[in-house]
């Protein structure tokens, strides 16, 4: 069926009537506020949108775009852009913000439009924490259906790792239980493999005792980066996996909103998080402290609902564009490599150049195995850049830049936990796995999915 015509439209109000949220055409009223996104880099102008009140809403709509030969879209809060939905029905789960914490056996059940910021909340009522990332805004299972590497990883690993059990809505529009026991495979492609085997309505997740960190910032002018950058790559070499740490060079723009030490100037920010005592704490960061005078340092003793104001992600909606690798080390020559094209002295329209270190549990293999590959990695590398429209084209050029010039370090990439809008082409997205993960992904699409009803994301195709 035609998107736009008569028969849709009717189609589309028939759907409407029976569910419990709501149906947006393109002409209606709150249509763009439902379809935009956090990331504008790709924005969606679908033929329906649907607005789901609860996993039934959801059921209903994947039938209705199947029947009606309707790619699928899905959208929590559009942290994660793949690529333009200019057709088809993009399902809409932020009004899933359910939260229930079971403090007996540690385990938190999550609605597919809720943040982490209340995950961590609710779980913090009962002395727990979540296996999160950086960012209190990020909807918790587009991040988790990524791998999700976050604070606590080094630690405990990957957030797929905790996880017990998905709800998933599949593309003959069946609710389905994916779990190590019910449908093991389906389960498999879920952790990890992103959007393409169904709509995730919920999981279940362990929890972590966790209540508090010892943790912040540390800001540091960049003139001396490839000092810096080294002294950091040393220090991790000694550090505990009860530390996640990670370096990030910005370029500050000279505007009010950011702080006077920092507005208009090339930074080096380090980022600290440590579950340890504060004394500990303090004692393991001094090399990094010695590094020279700080701008702002934020690191003190605080409690885990806070540890969203370390790395101080974007918390406003903008086109944010990103790359992602992962380097097996980071020797002198890779350290002088990326300084030389993100450094100081380089003409570079990156905004900021985040380094992680991964390692720790992050490097072991989880009981259940999952489609997250590379555990050998030893750092992230992620790019992002925030430019003007006459300026995108430059900014993605530069991107390509620096990671081709990182290529022979990179065990893996893009990162599928950092995965951007513009690496949705197939050979890139098969890149992210590990070849027999990634064949394996493809028979479960094949099972689950076999016209690819869910191709409007980082796709990966059936099996032939």
């Amino acid at each position: 069926m035609s998107t736009g015509t008569p028969a849709l439209r009717e189609a589309a109000l028939d759907l409407d009537f029976r569910l419990r949220g709501d149906v947006l055409l393109p002409d209606a009223p709150g249509y763009a506020e439902a379809v935009a996104a956090h990331n504008q880099t790709a924005p969606h102008r679908v033929a329906v949108a649907v607005l789901a009140a609860d996993a039934d809403d959801v059921r209903e709509a994947v039938a209705f775009a199947a029947t009606n030969g309707l790619p699928v879209a899905v959208q929590a809060t559009g942290h994660g852009p793949s690529t333009t939905a200019a057709d088809g029905l993009l399902v809409v789960t932020r009004a899933l913000d359910g939260v229930t914490v079971d403090p007996v056996r540690r385990v938190a059940r999550i609605e597919a439009g809720a943040r982490w910021g209340k995950v961590v909340a609710e779980a913090a009522k009962e002395g727990l924490a979540p296996p999160n990332g950086s960012s209190p805004l990020v909807g918790a299972i587009g991040y988790t259906i990524g791998g999700g590497v976050g604070p606590l990883g080094r630690a405990h690993g990957y957030a797929v790792d905790h996880v017990r059990s998905f709800d998933v809505v599949t593309a003959d529009g069946e609710a389905r239980t994916a779990s190590a026991e019910v449908n093991p495979d389906l389960f498999f492609a879920l952790r990890g493999g992103k959007g393409n085997f169904g709509v995730v309505t919920a999981m279940e997740i362990a929890l972590l005792p966790v209540t508090r960190l010892y943790g912040g910032g540390l800001f540091f002018d960049g003139t001396n980066a490839a000092d810096i950058l080294r002294t950091y790559r040393d220090w991790t070499t000694t550090t505990p996996e009860t530390l996640a740490s990670s370096i990030a060079f910005i370029r500050f723009p000279d505007l009010e909103v950011f702080p006077e030490p920092l507005r208009g100037r090339y930074i080096a920010h380090i980022r600290v998080f440590y579950f340890g005592s504060e004394a500990d704490g303090e004692r393991l960061i001094t090399p990094l402290r010695a590094i020279g005078p700080r701008l702002v340092d934020t690191v003190a003793d605080m409690p885990y609902t806070e540890m969203g104001t370390i790395n101080n992600d974007p918390t406003e909606p903008g086109p944010y564009y990103e790359r992602s690798t992962l380097l097996r080390s980071l020797d002198d020559d890779a350290l002088e490599t990326i300084i030389g094209l993100i450094g100081p002295e380089a003409n570079s329209p990156l905004l900021a150049v985040e380094i992680r270190q991964l390692g720790g549990a992050l490097s072991r293999e989880p009981a259940v195995p999952s489609a997250v590959g590379f555990r050998d990695a030893a750092f992230s590398l992620f790019l992002a850049s925030v430019p003007p429209e006459e300026g995108v084209a430059e900014a993605l050029e530069y991107q390509t830049k620096v990671i081709e010039a990182v290529s022979r370090w990179s065990t893996g990439g893009p990162y599928a936990c950092f995965i951007g809008s513009y690496e949705a082409g197939e050979a890139t997205v098969r890149a992210a796995y590990e070849p027999g993960a990634y064949e394996r992904l493809r028979q479960v699409k094949r099972q689950y999915d076999p016209t690819n009803l869910f191709r409007v994301n980082h796709n990966i195709p059936p099996a032939t």
